[in-house]
């Protein structure tokens, strides 16, 4: 991942697979304390600070969402985002599990 600092603000691009929560999570507590929630644009991350903003592109298809990390993880080891699931109908990959994004910080604290 490569950052860029200017006036306390970091821009970020990282490229690799995205999954999304299973719908067993719903109203379970999140890293930051929050109840997740799946119509709700967020995200884990293993390294953003809470509250970052980010742009996730479906590089298959090329949708964009923003949304907001809440939450750490993903776990798996290939992975470098977990999104919502309204994030994943959003970027239509609900049926494939995961896909390729990019990822790009617009906000962090």
């Amino acid at each position: 991942m490569m950052f860029l600092y200017h006036q306390g603000f970091s821009q970020a691009a990282e490229t690799g697979l995205a999954s999304f929560y299973n719908d067993t999570f719903e109203g379970k507590t999140t890293a930051n304390g929050e109840v997740y929630k799946r119509n709700k644009m967020t995200a884990a991350h293993r390294t953003l600070p809470f509250d970052t903003k980010i742009k996730v592109t479906n590089l298959a298809n090329k949708k964009s969402v923003i949304v907001r990390v809440n939450d750490r993880g993903p776990f798996v080891k290939d992975r470098i985002v977990d999104l919502s699931k309204e994030a994943a109908v959003k970027l239509d990959f609900i049926d494939k599990g995961v896909t390729k994004v990019r990822l790009e910080v617009l906000r962090s604290k």
